[in-house]
């Protein structure tokens, strides 16, 4: 649900940069709810309190919250029960995408990366859900398609491969109506990130990713085996000292962004 590689602006759809909408989005219950209906279509709030563990009231005020920023609406295809108190809720469908990396301000990077985090782990639940079930999914237990692959493109390709992969997704979608018996909603991901330089890979001032040029010398002149100041050792600390946030728990770590869209329809 971003924005495509390096890209200022979206080639489609909708840019989310307001950083209320984003913290509103990156909650770990919305995301459920979130899935829920995009998985299975629309439901009350009765019904996904029910199936996610929620209290009705929790649920309610999470679809709420959802709604003002566009994520839910109410299902006119559902309309309201008998009494007209219980309302049906859906996803609403779009591609909606987020600024690059480069345009972020802290605070929303913060933000995205537990977004994503939720989304990397939410993936993956829902991918050894499906690996638990086994022979129980029929002839639909092979449709498990997979590629690892990998091509050598300049930044404005990676934006049109990107672009290409959304409209393939596109060529695909049609309403329920035009949809065949058989059909199963299915799941599409697109992870693609550059892979790591190598120390020794050149930049395009001639320099190496360490700060010496191909010819040895450092980029400030100096020979790239000149040794460092001196600095005396430093002192080392008393036996009984624990050292400095020894008895602190290490910081979780979490993923780098990724690239997805959000164009599912429930």
């Amino acid at each position: 649900m971003t924005l495509e590689p390096g890209s200022a602006t979206p080639a489609g759809g909708q840019e989310l940069s307001d950083l209320s909408a984003l913290k509103a989005l990156a909650q770990p219950r919305r995301q459920q709810i979130l899935q829920h209906l995009t998985l299975h279509g629309p439901a009350t709030s009765a019904m996904l309190a029910r199936d996610l563990g929620l209290n009705t009231g929790a649920t309610s005020y999470h679809l709420r919250e959802l709604a003002r920023y566009g994520f839910t609406e109410e299902s006119s295809t559902q309309g309201r029960s008998a009494g007209g108190r219980e309302r049906w809720w859906r996803a609403v469908p779009g591609d909606r995408r987020f600024p690059p990396r480069s345009r972020q301000n802290p605070e929303t990077r913060l933000v995205m990366d537990e977004l994503n985090h939720l989304s990397y782990a939410a993936d993956l639940e829902l991918f050894e859900r499906l690996q638990r079930q086994g022979q129980d999914l029929g002839e639909w237990a092979d449709a498990f398609p997979y590629s690892r692959g990998t091509i050598r493109l300049t930044l404005p390709e990676l934006r049109a491969f990107f672009e290409e992969f959304i409209a393939l997704l596109n060529r695909y979608k049609r309403p329920d109506s035009e949809t065949p018996d058989g059909a199963r909603t299915v799941l599409t991901r697109l992870l693609a990130f550059p892979a790591p330089a190598r120390a020794d890979d050149a930049r395009a001032d001639g320099t190496r990713l360490d700060g010496t040029r191909l010819d040895g010398t450092r980029a400030d002149g100096a020979p790239a085996h000149q040794a460092p100041a001196h600095r005396p050792p430093a002192a080392a600390p008393p036996a009984h000292q624990a050292p400095v946030g020894g008895s602190q728990a290490p910081a979780e770590e979490i993923p780098a962004p990724h690239t997805t869209t959000e164009t599912d329809t429930p």
